[in-house]
């Protein structure tokens, strides 16, 4: 049955309606990061760029990298924007748009996400890079979504922790992170629902649980201790692993939260793990 206007949203002129991409303008190798303007800061690299697309938030250059075709794609923040996101692209690759039916045949992408991240670890430097293993989810959305629980998930909620939401566990991609592995240490990240108090962050307002950090610095999982917080892995490996596809996330640390430390000059440490993830691609 073909599936209906209302749950597939395309413009007319056949693009994807938040992303506003037809499938031809996307590679199946796509770099994700947050900010719209750190797109021109990946895609300078490219030998050429075939599409530049803008809708929104969302910024798109597909092109080329010596001989692989790749795009370079801004996904906004949180993880409320990476579900449109990772079902939009999803679609682009696995579903008819004439005939609005899914394909037989799927593709699988590779989503490399190249973000930017503080650490709960005091031993942790800024200006280094990180691996998320995986993800301890703190947004909500997968459960939104019929997946296969992961057996962590309930070590989680056997930590004497105050949750303020239900958490839930997923995995990067074994092949990316095996791919990858020379950026840095793979560590367990945090994926929090915002910014200043679902990460502890405190201005005016106090968070519900004040020693969120000393609770969490101790604690392992699969044999790896968590490494820092952001604000959409949990998404990108969730929805990453339950429509096929691989994902890793590459964290730029440009804050110390157990130190109080912040980054005397992020833009060098984000231009240096683009430039370090690119030449591993």
């Amino acid at each position: 049955m073909p599936i209906a206007p209302s749950e597939l949203i395309l413009t007319d002129k056949g693009s994807i309606y938040h992303l506003d991409l037809r499938p031809e303008q996307i590679a199946t190798t796509i770099i994700t990061v947050g900010d719209p303007d750190r797109v021109e800061l990946v895609s300078r690299y490219f030998d050429r760029v075939d599409y530049r697309v803008q809708h929104r938030e969302f910024v798109t250059h597909t092109g080329m990298l010596g001989s692989k075709r790749i795009s370079v794609l801004s996904t906004g923040i949180g993880t409320d924007n990476i579900d449109i996101v990772l079902n939009e692209l999803d679609a682009l690759v696995n579903v008819d748009f004439e005939k609005r039916e899914i394909k037989k045949e799927k593709i699988s992408l590779d989503i490399i996400r190249i973000g930017t991240s503080g650490t709960i670890r005091s031993e942790i430097e800024i200006d280094q890079i990180i691996l998320s293993k995986g993800a301890i989810g703190l947004d909500g959305l997968m459960h939104f979504y019929e997946r296969e629980t992961d057996q962590c998930e309930d070590e989680l909620l056997n930590w004497d922790i105050p949750w303020p939401i239900k958490p839930y566990m997923t995995w990067g991609s074994k092949k990316l992170l095996d791919q990858f592995s020379k950026l840095g240490e793979q560590a367990i990240t945090i994926s929090s629902t915002g910014f200043y108090g679902p990460q502890n962050r405190m201005i005016r307002l106090k968070p519900k649980v004040s020693n969120f950090f000393e609770l969490l610095d101790n604690q392992i999982i699969d044999g790896s201790r968590i490494g820092n917080l952001e604000m959409e892995t949990s998404g990108l490996y969730g929805l990453s692993e339950i429509l096929g596809h691989e994902c890793i996330s590459i964290n730029a640390i440009i804050a110390n939260r157990a130190l109080g430390v912040f980054s005397k000059d992020p833009a060098k440490t984000v231009k240096r793990t683009i430039e370090s993830a690119l030449g591993l691609i």
